[in-house]
C-alpha cells in the first residue's frame, strides 16, 4: 500500500488553547498538542518551557484555565490521577518512584497486586509475570532483589516496567534514558516499538535530543509557556530544532574552549579495585577535560569512587601533583584538591531540605566558620558570590534546592566545588535531565574551571557530550581501560566499538 493510500490514523489525543497560569507566571499560553495511535510524539523545550505543566495537567496533577481536551475524539475533564488512568494515561517519571526495601516484583506489582483464595497475595503469579515483563525488556535483572541493590539504570528500567502492566492508550515517557546505557536505549526503544504495534501512542520527552531523531515520528517545540510549532520528524534538523528551542545555533551547543594543557595534576597507576576496576593507568593535566566513555557497568564511576576516596582500593598509587597520596576518605581526597559530582545529584549532591545558601556552605565550614560557630555573613557573602557568579535561578538564598531546576541545581552543587579552590573536579554525568540552556551554561562552567588551571574528569553517557567537551577520551570495558583518544581523532562508531570490545 504507498504512502498516500495509507489509513490515517486514529487521534487519541487532542490538546486544544491550553492555558495555565500560577501567581505571577503565565506558564502555558495557548498551547496546542496532539497524539496519534501507534505513534512517538516528541514534546521538547527548555527546563521551564512549560513541559511538565503540560503533562501534569494531562495526567490530572493540574486543572487548565481553559482549553479543551479530547480522548479518541470525545471530550474529557481529567480531574485527578485517578481519572487520567481510568482515561487510559499512564506517566513515566524521571524521578524515581520506587520503594528501596521491597523487591523488584513487589515495587512493578505495588497496587494492583494479584490475590488467590481467600485473599492471599498471589507471589507465584507476581514472580512469573515480573520475569516476563523483564524478559520483554531485554533485561536479567532478578525478580527477587531489593530495588536498593540495583544500579540507577536498572532501576529506570523497573520504573519502565512498571508502566508496561497497564493497557494504557496514552503513555508519557519523562527522560526516560536519562541514565541508561546505549545497549539499555536500544532495548528501550525495541519496548517502543512494540507498543507501536499494539497502536500505544507515546508522549517522549528529552533533552538527549539525538535519540529524538531515532524515535519519535512527530515533535513539538515549547519555548517560554509557548507554542512553537510541531513537525515531522523527517522535516526537521537538530540544528533547526535547538534554534526552534533556544534561538542557539548549534556550533555554540558544545562550546569547548581548549587550554593549552599544563602539567600533570592526577596520576593513576596500576589501580585495581577486586571485581570492579582492573589495571587502571591514566595521566589528568591541568587545564585538561579527560572524558571517560563507557558502557553502564564499564567501571566509571567505580574508578570516580575510588579517586575520591569511597571505595578502597586494593593495589595501585595515586600521585596529586607528583606526590604519593593515600586517599582513604572523600575528606581526604577534599583536602588533596578533588572534588566529586555525583550523577545523583538529589540523593548524593544536596540536601534537599535545606537552602540554597546552607547547600554551597556545607563542604566549606571551615571558612566561614570560627571557633566552631557558623559567621552568618560569611555564610550568607559566600551563597551570594555564587548565586551571582554562576547565575543561579532562585529568588532567595534562602529557597530550598527542591524547588530548583536540574540545571540551577548542579549549579549549587559545583558552587561547593569552585568555593574549595579544587585542583581536580570529576564530573559524573554533569547534564543529566539538564536542558539544552543549563547544559551550555555547565558546559561555559567547565572551561572557565579548566582556563584556571583545573583539571576535569568527566564521566558521560551522551557521546555528542563526550566528542563535543572532551581534549583527551579514555573508553572503560569490564572495569579496564580498553582504548584512549584524542578528540579530534574520535568518533562515536570508534568508541562505542572500543567499548562494546570490538576493533576500531
Amino acid at each position: 500500500m504507498t504512502a498516500s493510500h495509507q489509513k490515517k490514523p486514529d487521534q487519541l489525543l487532542k490538546m486544544t488553547r491550553i492555558i495555565k497560569s500560577f501567581p505571577g507566571v503565565l506558564a502555558l499560553n495557548e498551547v496546542n498538542f496532539d497524539l496519534n495511535s501507534g505513534e512517538v510524539h516528541a514534546l521538547v523545550g527548555e527546563n521551564g518551557a512549560g513541559k511538565s505543566t503540560l503533562m501534569k495537567i494531562l495526567s490530572g496533577a493540574y486543572q487548565p484555565d481553559s482549553g479543551l481536551i479530547q480522548i479518541s475524539g470525545k471530550e474529557v475533564r481529567i480531574k485527578n490521577p485517578r481519572t487520567a488512568r481510568a482515561s487510559g494515561i499512564s506517566i513515566i517519571y524521571q524521578e524515581f518512584n520506587l520503594i528501596p526495601h521491597l523487591t523488584v516484583a513487589e515495587n512493578i506489582f505495588l497496587g494492583q497486586e494479584p490475590l488467590r483464595f481467600a485473599g492471599f497475595l498471589d507471589r507465584k503469579k507476581i514472580l512469573v509475570e515480573t520475569n516476563k515483563i523483564l524478559r520483554e525488556l531485554g533485561l536479567t535483572i532478578d525478580a527477587d532483589a531489593l530495588i536498593s541493590q540495583l544500579s540507577v539504570a536498572e532501576q529506570q528500567m523497573v520504573e519502565v516496567a512498571k508502566a508496561l502492566l497497564y493497557k494504557s492508550q496514552i503513555l508519557i515517557m519523562d527522560e526516560p534514558t536519562s541514565a541508561l546505557s546505549a545497549s539499555e536505549i536500544e532495548a528501550l526503544f525495541r519496548i517502543i516499538n512494540q507498543l507501536r504495534q499494539k497502536k500505544v501512542g507515546v508522549i517522549y520527552i528529552s533533552h538527549r535530543l539525538d535519540e529524538l531523531f531515532q524515535i519519535a515520528d512527530r515533535l513539538t517545540v515549547l519555548r517560554d509557556g509557548n507554542y512553537i510549532g510541531t513537525h515531522k520528524i523527517s522535516e526537521i534538523n537538530k540544528q533547526e530544532l535547538i534554534k526552534m528551542m533556544a534561538n542557539r545555533d548549534l556550533k555554540e551547543y558544545y562550546p569547548r574552549t581548549s587550554p593549552q594543557p599544563g602539567s600533570t595534576v592526577l596520576e593513576v597507576s596500576k589501580l585495581n579495585i577486586a571485581g570492579k576496576l582492573r589495571d587502571i593507568s591514566f595521566q589528568l593535566k591541568r587545564g585538561e577535560i579527560l572524558g571517560m566513555a563507557g558502557l553502564v557497568g564499564a567501571g566509571r564511576t567505580e574508578l570516580a569512587r575510588a579517586i575520591f576516596g569511597l571505595d578502597p582500593i586494593q593495589s595501585g598509587t595515586i600521585l596529586i601533583n607528583g606526590n604519593a597520596t593515600h586517599i582513604h576518605s572523600p575528606q581526604k581526597a577534599i583536602r588533596s584538591g578533588i572534588g566529586f559530582l555525583t550523577e545523583d545529584r538529589k540523593q548524593l549532591g544536596l540536601v534537599l531540605k535545606l537552602s540554597v545558601r546552607e547547600n554551597i556552605s556545607l563542604p566549606n565550614l571551615d571558612q566561614i566558620s570560627r571557633k566552631g560557630f557558623v559567621k552568618s555573613r560569611a555564610e550568607k557573602e559566600l551563597a551570594i558570590r555564587f548565586v551571582n557568579d554562576l547565575a543561579i535561578k532562585t529568588p532567595t538564598i534562602q529557597q530550598k534546592v527542591n524547588f530548583l531546576s536540574g540545571g540551577n541545581q548542579q549549579k549549587v552543587v559545583l558552587s561547593k566545588w569552585i568555593a574549595r579552590h579544587l585542583d581536580i573536579i570529576i564530573f559524573d554525568e554533569p547534564t543529566r535531565g539538564i536542558d539544552v540552556a543549563s547544559k551550555v551554561e555547565i558546559y561555559q562552567l567547565m572551561n572557565r574551571l579548566t582556563a584556571d588551571g583545573v583539571g576535569i574528569i568527566m564521566i558521560s553517557s551522551e557521546l555528542p557530550e563526550i566528542l563535543g567537551m572532551s581534549d583527551r577520551i579514555l573508553v572503560l570495558k569490564e572495569g579496564k581501560i580498553v582504548a584512549e583518544f584524542d578528540a579530534p581523532d574520535a568518533d562515536q562508531e570508534a568508541i562505542l566499538t572500543k567499548a562494546l570490545g570490538g576493533a576500531a
